[in-house]
């Protein structure tokens, strides 16, 4: 067998690792960090979370006030209190349950059974009473804060091309460029450890007593590899043009793994040679 019918099943392997390595990188990555900053920040920017506190009164903009005395496990709230103040005209709402919901796409507490008093700047007191009242929270729910995402949140093309308003919170067109380029480097490790491994068993000569030592080498140079490949990273966000070495650690320490790899004889070189010191046998009638 040639070296290379030797190495195949290894290299395919490391192929595959690196193709599902990209893959990984390019789209799932940066989909689960999404997913994850989105759900981080709708808990931070929950309403219910912001107005209910159970037994506190919690005061929100607009002049709102909230009491909750209980608040169950199924998210049902029990004896309600709902204060507003808007200038001179007051305005309080009870309830013996309420729930947070949704109606027409807009935030809304759905309130029953209870009453609402009103008391208006002409000193007039309204009183309602009512099986059930949605009461609407839009008003009090408009916020400054927008989700801030970083670089790992980042599509590859985003990375490449970002706007403007993408710049001013996440950072320099550099440092993008320089996730851009580790996003693609990244999985070329897997064909670097491949072939250090290959160097390890295959690049030396025989030995009875194994390989112990050529294997913790070669575990040493794939780390060291992989720490400079983290350097130059964080290197090429300061420097663009450090950007090409991202590409050149990986694939250079496999190329020259490979080449030991390849260097050694392989054993249908060695029969041939051997085969060649022959002597070779003289025509018939030759005169000796």
């Amino acid at each position: 067998m040639t070296r290379w019918r030797v190495i195949a099943p290894g290299m395919r392997l490391a192929v595959i690792v690196t193709l599902i390595s990209l893959f990984v990188s390019l789209y799932i990555q940066p989909a689960a960090q999404r997913e994850a900053r989105e759900t981080a920040f709708a808990i931070r920017t929950d309403l219910a979370s912001l107005l209910v506190q159970e037994g506190q009164f919690v005061q929100a903009g607009g002049g709102l006030t909230v009491y909750v005395q209980q608040i169950e496990q199924s998210g049902l709230i029990r004896n309600l209190f709902v204060h507003i103040q808007d200038g001179d005209e007051v305005t309080t709402w009870d309830a013996t349950t309420a729930r947070f919901t949704r109606i027409d796409g807009a935030p809304a507490l759905l309130m029953g059974p209870g009453s609402m008093q009103q008391f208006s700047d002409r000193g007039v007191l309204n009183f309602l009473s009512f099986d059930e009242y949605a009461f609407d929270l839009t008003p009090f729910t408009g916020t400054e804060e927008v989700i801030a995402f970083r670089e790992s949140d980042l599509w590859l093309a985003e990375l490449v091309h970002p706007s403007a308003d993408m710049l001013e919170r996440t950072g320099s067109r550099e440092e993008l460029l320089a996730e851009a380029h580790a996003r693609i480097t990244s999985p070329l490790y897997a064909l670097t450890a491949m072939a250090l491994a290959l160097a390890a068993v295959l690049g030396g000569q025989f030995r009875r007593t194994g390989y112990g030592g050529r294997v913790a080498a070669a575990a040493a140079a794939f780390l060291v590899t992989r720490v400079a490949g983290y350097g130059v990273v964080a290197a090429s966000a300061w420097n663009v043009w450090l950007a090409p070495l991202q590409y050149l650690i990986p694939l250079g320490v496999a190329a020259l793994a490979l080449r030991m790899v390849f260097r050694q004889s392989s054993p249908v070189a060695n029969v041939r040679r051997a085969l060649g010191a022959l002597p070779r046998p003289r025509p018939a009638g030759a005169a000796s």
